[in-house]
């Protein structure tokens, strides 16, 4: 599996990530961290998250996420969430605001003594939609960017419909970054959410997906813009808010799990 790594395993709403802390993103390459997030043979996770020193003035840390596929996403909702209160814990400080250098821009967490972390997840863009064909049959998917591409589907879907449409849907070539997939039911008082995640497959929990779904019920007229929103993800409930200009923050929690080493 290549050279010893130190690590911290993290979760957010049941995302779990191997954390690292290194000096260069070179340092857990895509076949590595394929390996080390295999479930059977690894230390197994959905994702690496590298904790490297920022390049960019008053961010205090940054954030390069590997996808259990070996892919590089732009940005990891659940993620920043960890990453936040690891670099947190290790100034000694349970509450406080933590500047994430990502690769869809800055994001700033602040955190509540209780674990709870809430991100400024910048401006979500609602991009329209879209019809794809898959399987001989046209299906409409409302667009939206969180920092990264996401797919939004409305509707009543069993576990079936999303282990069928989402890798089908992420991998279509109208996409040809791929999209995260959503697959979305509004239900009284929030939004019952289950993702199809690029490069990892059904998660418990997307944070970025989150953030998307409830900016198109925003601009649908599902949801309410300037009014919290709880998605309820198969790992537990995130709280997003979106403006009406499109400015989101997420709220959640994120906890270390345990630390280790590889062999």
């Amino acid at each position: 599996m290549g050279a010893a790594l130190r690590f911290e395993k993290y979760e957010g709403l049941g995302n779990d990530f191997i954390l690292a802390e290194a000096s260069d993103e070179r340092a857990v390459t895509p076949e590595r961290a394929a390996e080390l997030c295999d479930r059977r043979f690894g230390v197994g996770a959905d994702g690496v998250l590298l904790v490297l020193p920022p390049s960019v003035p008053g961010c205090d840390t940054r954030m390069v996420v590997i996808n259990a596929d070996g892919s590089i996403p732009e940005m990891c909702g659940n993620g920043v969430r960890c990453v936040a209160r690891h670099v947190a814990a290790a100034r000694g400080l349970s509450r406080g605001t933590v500047r994430v250098q990502t690769d869809a821009g800055e994001r700033a967490c602040t955190l509540e003594e209780d674990g709870t972390v809430t991100v400024d997840m910048g401006v979500v863009r609602v991009l329209g939609e879209r019809a794809v064909e898959v399987d001989g049959r046209s299906i409409v998917l409302a667009l939206a960017d969180a920092g990264n591409p996401h797919a939004v589907l409305f509707g009543a879907f069993t576990r079936g419909d999303v282990e069928h449409l989402g890798p089908r849907i992420a991998t279509h070539t109208a996409f040809p970054r791929g999209t995260n997939v959503e697959f979305a039911c509004v239900l009284g008082d929030g939004i019952d959410l289950v993702v199809w995640e690029r490069g990892v497959g059904i998660t418990l929990a997307c944070g970025t997906g989150a953030c998307a779904t409830a900016a198109v019920a925003c601009h649908k007229g599902l949801a309410a813009h300037g009014a919290p929103v709880t998605v309820r993800l198969p790992g537990g409930p995130l709280v997003v808010t979106v403006a009406a200009d499109g400015r989101t923050t997420m709220r959640g929690p994120a906890r270390r799990v345990y630390s280790g080493t590889t062999s």
